[in-house]
This record gives structure tokens, sequence and C-alpha cells, in this order.
């Protein structure tokens, strides 16, 4: 059974970049790693995996494995209080697998929707968790390629909606900051954000399912 791991080429481009402000590119670039590390460990606790060759080196270490874990606990949490949203997210959007547009177009739907009320990181967070939910999907349904077309989807819309909010937080490592303060009513902040994009999440499947006028 194959693995889909990080890749080294990316680790080395991504982890110098959180000593300084990060570019628009580098933002994309270390949105769509942290994309490919959260979609592996769900396809492991999935039980499914897939690999390709350039994705076969070792965990970095450094501030975005930092990022990467803080991304995942966060994302154990929200799945754990919704879990129906985040799995079988295709059939939930009644889409096909077997079209790269019909995958693309549906995602960024959701995207979309999940983040029409603005941008905070429970949102971003519940984003993660449902390209995680469509690339198990994905693979499950023999149909690998398209993690490559979800990861590149939400790279594609990071550059066009979340990059100038991240710039203005110094990028993805202000994302700890969600886990620092031990103080219940502060921490749940972000998990109230998240559960609010339950509701444009829904929204989305409907938007999806509308027939074209």
């Amino acid at each position: 059974m194959e693995v889909l791991r990080r890749s080294s080429v990316f680790a080395a481009e991504v982890m110098e970049v959180f000593d300084r402000s990060p570019t628009d590119k580098e933002l994309v670039s270390q949105a769509k790693a942290l994309c490919r590390d959260y979609i592996n460990s769900r396809l492991i606790q999935a039980g499914v995996s897939w690999s390709k060759p350039e994705y076969n080196a070792p965990v970095p270490g450094g501030k975005l494995a930092e990022v990467s874990t803080i991304l995942l606990r966060l994302g154990d949490e929200l799945e754990y209080i919704r879990p129906n949203v985040y799995r079988n997210v295709a059939r939930q959007l009644n889409i096909s697998l077997h079209s790269e547009s019909v995958v693309s177009d549906a995602f960024l739907a959701v995207a979309a929707q999940i983040f029409t009320a603005g941008i905070t990181w429970g949102k971003v967070v519940s984003l993660y968790a449902v390209a995680a939910g469509l690339a198990v999907d994905c693979v499950r349904h023999a149909q690998p390629a398209m993690v490559h077309t979800i990861v590149d989807c939400l790279g594609e819309f990071v550059r066009k909606t979340l990059v100038t909010w991240l710039k203005r937080r110094g990028g993805w490592a202000d994302i700890t900051k969600c886990v620092v303060n031990t103080d219940p009513s502060l921490r749940s902040h972000w998990l109230v954000a998240a559960l609010c994009s339950f509701g444009h999440f829904l929204k989305a499947i409907f938007f999806v399912l509308l027939p074209e006028r």
C-alpha cells in the first residue's frame, strides 16, 4: 500500500520563508504542501493511501511541520464535532469523480460558499477538511489522480481569496495562536467560526446541485 507523502522539494522551498514576510507564491506553495499533509493523514485514517515518487520524502521539521500539526489537530476536533459533514463529500455533492472539471468546479463552489461571510482560521480548517474528505472519496473510487486536482484547486483558491488575509497575519504560522491560550472560552473562538461555516457548506451543496438555468 502506497502512501501520499510530503515533497522534499516543497519542504526546502517553504521552510525558509517563515523567518521573513512571505510572498504570494510562497503562501500558495505552503498551502498546497499543508493540503498534501492533511490529505495524507486522512487517507491513512481511512485505511487507503496513494503515492507518487516525488512524495517519497521524509517528514520535514521546523515551523511548517508545526503548522501542519496544529492544522491537523484543529481538523480532528472539527471533524469530531461534525463527522458527517466531512465524510462522503462526493456523495453529498452528488458529483461524478471521473471528471476533473466537475471535481474542480464542485470544490471551488464549496470553498467560495464557506468564505461568503468572511475569513477565519476556523473556516480555513473547514476548507482543508472538505479537501481531504473529497480526496479520500477519489482514492476510494479509483481516481487517485484527482488528488492533484484538489490540491491545485485549493492552491488556486488560496491565491485568489486568502493570500491578502494571510499576509496581514504574517503567514500560515498565525494559526498556532489558535491553540496557545488554554482559556476554553477563548480557545473555542475558532471552533465557533468553523461551525458557522457548516451552514455555508450546506448552501454550497445546494448551489452545486442546482440545475443550470
